[in-house]
């Protein structure tokens, strides 16, 4: 059951997530926010599996939230939901930690399946949200030529939106030695995020487009 904890200070938006919510036999609402200073306060009451902020809330933003649960409930996936976004609010829900940035056009079956993508470990993003950090994150020339085979192997896996658990049983490897490999290919990338190394293995032709992990788009 993936436990899910929802913020966004309009009341008619709150009862679309329920209902949406609701209906799904592997999903449990297990907290309702309407700032996010109440849903800080209720995820560290009960920290979510998922939790699904508004950008754009009074007193604290969900921008704000979103980095204050990610410092006290790394474990919570964190997805932005939003009617339209900023190139800067993009990039501040980046760096506070978001596993995915959507917006408020997808459907039911889309969040739904979104939410089991962040629970599983795997970045969400709107189709428009990526195109617009392809085009505007920079990289130096050939950022891929520093790693070696095995960790172009794990980045491949990574853009695929495969878990560490996963890349794991895939290349016959302990999950603590994959979780080092990504911190090391990260590292060597010069990126924040999973999200981010997606991005790079698109731009530099490691992985088609459409092999990224999406969520019935």
């Amino acid at each position: 059951m993936i436990k899910i904890l929802i913020a966004d200070d309009h009341e008619l938006v709150r009862r679309g997530l329920r209902q949406t919510i609701a209906a799904e036999a592997d999903m449990q609402l297990v907290g309702e926010a309407r700032t996010g200073a109440e849903a800080v306060a209720l995820a560290a009451a009960a920290p979510p599996d998922v939790a699904l902020l508004d950008v754009q809330m009074p007193g604290m933003d969900g921008i704000a939230a979103a980095a204050a649960i990610h410092a006290a409930q790394p474990q919570t996936a964190i997805l932005m939901l939003t009617s339209y976004s900023s190139d800067a609010q993009l990039h501040a829900a980046l760096r506070a930690g978001v596993a995915g940035y959507l917006l408020k056009d997808i459907s039911g079956d889309e969040l739904a399946a979104a939410i089991r993508g962040a629970a599983a470990g795997r970045p969400q993003m709107h189709p428009e949200i990526l195109r617009r950090l392809m085009q505007q994150m920079p990289a130096p020339a050939d950022p891929l030529a520093a790693l070696t085979a095995r960790e172009r192997e794990i980045l491949r896996l990574i853009a695929q939106g495969r878990s560490n658990k996963e890349i794991g049983a895939a290349l016959s490897l302990t999950e603590a030695t994959v979780k080092g490999y990504v911190s090391a290919v990260l590292g060597k990338l010069g990126v924040a995020d999973r999200t981010q190394a997606a991005l790079l293995t698109v731009r530099y032709g490691l992985v088609a487009p459409a092999d990224l992990p999406d969520f019935g788009y």
